[in-house]
């Protein structure tokens, strides 16, 4: 099986996914998506977590949901504060791989747009790309249309 690999800016965190070929990726409109990124907002992969490796010393930040139920670990680069990926209490064995973290990120396909009614007013998305004025329906309809393994 083919490997892709990705990292932080400055290299000190690295990463290789088992897989065939690239995958599909989604954005997050959301306001803590973009308060994250520091941009519009953000865009990243689900992959399974155990064709999953990284690399490196890593700093972790835990973000309990508002209602308590799931936590979301934060996986950044504690030198270049890149964030580079992160897994939720809510879908075990599965990781979010930040699309900016992917060697060849330029290749990445976008396939379902999350959280519009929060997007930037400036911004313009293609009107062949699902997108949800909040989450998907369910999780397994995101997963699906991505191409990512079930929870």
């Amino acid at each position: 099986m083919a490997g892709i690999e990705g990292g932080c800016r400055c290299g000190a965190v690295r990463w290789r996914l088992e897989a065939e070929r690239l995958p599909l990726t989604y954005a997050c409109h959301c306001l803590d998506c973009q308060t994250w990124t520091g941009s519009a907002f953000s865009q990243q992969a689900i992959v399974a977590q155990d064709r999953f490796e990284g690399t490196g010393p890593v700093g972790r930040f835990d973000l309990p949901s508002a209602d308590g139920l799931r936590v979301s670990h934060q996986v950044a680069c504690p030198t270049c504060f890149t964030r580079v990926w992160n897994t939720n209490s809510a879908r075990p064995g599965l990781v979010g791989i930040r699309a900016g973290s992917f060697d060849d990120s330029h290749r990445l396909t976008l396939v379902a747009h999350m959280w519009t009614r929060r997007k930037q007013p400036w911004l313009t998305l293609d009107p062949a790309v699902p997108a949800w004025p909040e989450g998907p329906p369910s999780a397994e309809a995101l997963y699906r249309l991505i191409g990512a393994p079930s929870a």
